[in-house]
């Protein structure tokens, strides 16, 4: 059976999770849990995400995000495999990590991203990991963000979820009545039913009718055109890689003949492609092809001893 179609639009707001490969523990160590904010804060970097709420659970993680582009495939596949390599390199592990490739609802921004923030909130509530007044001093999700601002990244951005509790202001008071707000809800199950908590994961799309509607009706243009729409989605996103190569050279006072004409290794061309893997989200196999690299497998071995012995001159140059 032919994978889903992921529904990729510019600003579109998604719920994102996934769990731990037969719900495996992947979260269990502080270690991992840290790891994998870095790697989201690293994929934040590259694809312009905002995140309105995230949590880590021990076997699962909750994310709501908005792209600014039109890429969540892009993103994710980086996240997600990025984070895995890292995981599997320090516990000297093999295999798949996460159950499957993560599951991904299309959010109402008006209807929807409110309170899928609270429902991602209240995740350790719902555990019985803590009460409501204790979730601030939890240190694996956003809320500790909301409350104390210095804790923030410049991705993280709390106002759907203060809006969606009425209005609050980002101030001292007002992010101590979101604190009085969650636990309102979840003390109140007639509210969290109105706020459709049970539906936060389940099937494709979190919003209103008419929101549904829409999507459904812009969907069945996009039947049977998948492959189609993903060729483009690549197109796409290889152009902005090769826009940044093309910058990367002229700093480097190269033409993009040199990256024949030269050796598979020499230090100029792992620059560049040390350079392209921390902007953009860019694949071992297009460095391999278009820098004229050889192997793709043996891309990151050898970018990342470059980048432990590089030249500071030469890095310097490329920012």
């Amino acid at each position: 059976m032919a994978r889903p179609l992921r529904l990729e639009t510019e600003d579109g707001v998604y719920h994102i999770l996934n769990r731990g490969n037969y719900r495996t523990d992947i979260f269990r160590s502080d270690k991992a849990k840290a790891a994998f904010l870095k790697c989201l804060d690293e994929a934040c970097a590259k694809t312009g995400w905002q995140v309105h709420a995230w949590c880590l659970m021990s076997n699962h993680y909750h994310l709501a995000i908005t792209t600014p582009q039109a890429n969540l495939v892009e993103g994710m596949r980086w996240l997600q495999g990025t984070f895995a390599t890292r995981f599997n390199r320090l516990r000297q592990e093999r295999g798949h990590l996460f159950q499957g490739r993560y599951k991904s609802l299309v959010v109402d921004p008006d209807d929807g991203l409110g309170p899928l923030c609270h429902y991602i909130h209240l995740n350790p509530v719902r555990a019985q990991l803590c009460a409501v007044a204790g979730l601030p001093a939890q240190r694996w999700t956003s809320l500790g963000w909301l409350m104390e601002p210095k804790h923030r990244t410049a991705w993280y951005d709390p106002r759907p979820a203060l809006a969606h509790a009425g209005n609050l202001l980002d101030t001292p008071a007002g992010r101590r009545k979101y604190l009085e707000y969650l636990g309102w809800l979840a003390e109140d199950e007639p509210a969290r039913k109105q706020q459709r908590f049970a539906e936060m994961s389940k099937g494709w799309v979190l919003g209103g009718g008419e929101f549904t509607k829409a999507l459904v009706r812009e969907n069945r243009q996009l039947t049977g055109h998948g492959w189609k729409l993903a060729a483009e989605m690549q197109e796409v996103r290889e152009s902005v890689w090769q826009e940044e190569l093309a910058a990367l050279l002229r700093k480097l006072r190269r033409r993009p003949e040199d990256l024949t004409s030269t050796g598979k290794s020499v230090d100029w061309k792992l620059a560049i492609a040390a350079a392209l893997k921390t902007r953009t989200t860019v694949t071992n196999r297009w460095l391999a092809t278009t820098l004229h690299m050889g192997n793709l497998h043996e891309v990151s071995r050898k970018v990342g001893a470059w980048s432990r012995q590089s030249d500071p001159a030469l890095r310097k140059k490329l920012r």
